[in-house]
């Protein structure tokens, strides 16, 4: 089983693609999981024109590397969410925010992830990661008291915005991969159940497994693998550490990354508390086949040391299971 290892360019995307692409190169990856901002990808250029697509694709093949995915987690982000406020206006295309009207924002969101599906099938890939936002996550503390059918709300709200969204998807034969993560419909286990129910299992809708969400909420990433392996669509390697003291708080205490008071905290790939190993034999487990993207992400290391370096510890262990049993050997008719 060799799945071919690649780099998210979500973190790279202030650097031109053509750079982002020697880089990578240099350092060995087998290709690149795109981020569609930046100058890496636009989805509409893409969508409309088989000049530009040719022209990023040269880019990729220059540097010998290969491409199975691409990733618009900001403007899925947008679809869902409420409130939309000033965080998304920095983060969105200005086609998207527009003037800023929440509703105008959220249904310009949805247009756009329906044009990503398109972009997709002309850049030559079946995957499409990223987030949906939710209407509801700001109820997550649970003050002031909120009312089952306030929740309820919030899923039906997800999927009467996504299944259009996947209805485009289905007709390009494209899946989209969410991101379970903090802040979207599906933030951990039991809210990946009701996501899944509230769009009728439909296949078009799949996961992106990335583990750094879920060890800082100490939930078990290899059961989710093994619970959800017919819906793992992508892989992302990310990493968190938990800083748990006795002062430093799980939520975060509105501190910035690497403030060592956070309970917790992103770091490089390889120097966090995923249980990578155990992780890898899951996935070995379900049969998953597809690319290893690392996604990386640590505000107290510089990104041209933890490139290469999370690839070196990633390699190690993306090993092919045995074609037969060990014991097999011990057999009298061997």
């Amino acid at each position: 089983m060799s799945r071919p290892i690649t780099l998210f360019t979500g973190q790279w995307a202030d650097l031109p693609i053509e750079e982002m692409c020697r880089l990578a190169s240099s350092w060995g990856y087998d290709g690149l999981e795109i981020a569609c901002w930046g100058d890496h990808l636009d989805v509409v250029k893409a969508a409309e024109s088989d000049k530009y697509v040719r022209q990023q694709k040269d880019i990729l093949e220059k540097h010998n590397l290969k491409y199975w995915a691409i990733s618009n987690h900001l403007v899925g982000q947008a679809v869902c969410d409420n409130p939309i406020d000033e965080r998304h206006k920095s983060i969105l295309p200005s086609r998207v925010w527009g003037n800023g009207d929440p509703e105008g924002v959220r249904q310009r969101a949805a247009e756009e992830m329906k044009t990503t599906a398109i972009a997709a099938k002309a850049f030559g890939v079946d995957t499409v990661i990223g987030f949906t936002g939710s209407s509801i996550w700001h109820y997550v503390a649970m003050f002031p008291p909120v009312t089952p059918e306030m929740v309820a709300a919030g899923y039906k709200d997800f999927a009467d915005r996504w299944n259009p969204i996947l209805d485009v998807f289905d007709k390009q034969g494209v899946k989209f991969a969410h991101e379970v993560h903090p802040s979207e419909i599906a933030y951990d286990y039991w809210t990946t159940v009701e996501t899944m129910k509230a769009i009728k299992h439909r296949p078009a809708f799949g996961l992106n497994f990335d583990p750094s969400h879920f060890v800082w909420q100490d939930l078990d990433p290899v059961n989710f693998l093994l619970d959800f392996k017919d819906r793992i669509y992508h892989v992302d390697c990310k990493e968190s550490r938990k800083q748990l003291n006795g002062r430093n708080g799980r939520l975060g205490s509105h501190l910035p990354w690497a403030d060592p008071r956070r309970g917790w905290d992103f770091v490089s790939t390889g120097h966090g508390h995923v249980p990578w190993e155990d992780v890898f034999r899951g996935l070995n487990s379900i049969g998953y086949k597809g690319p290893i993207s690392v996604e990386w992400e640590d505000a107290g290391m510089d990104r041209l040391i933890g490139g290469p370096e999370a690839l070196e510890f990633i390699r190690k262990l993306n090993f092919t299971p045995p074609s037969a049993a060990f014991d097999a050997a011990f057999s009298s008719k061997s």
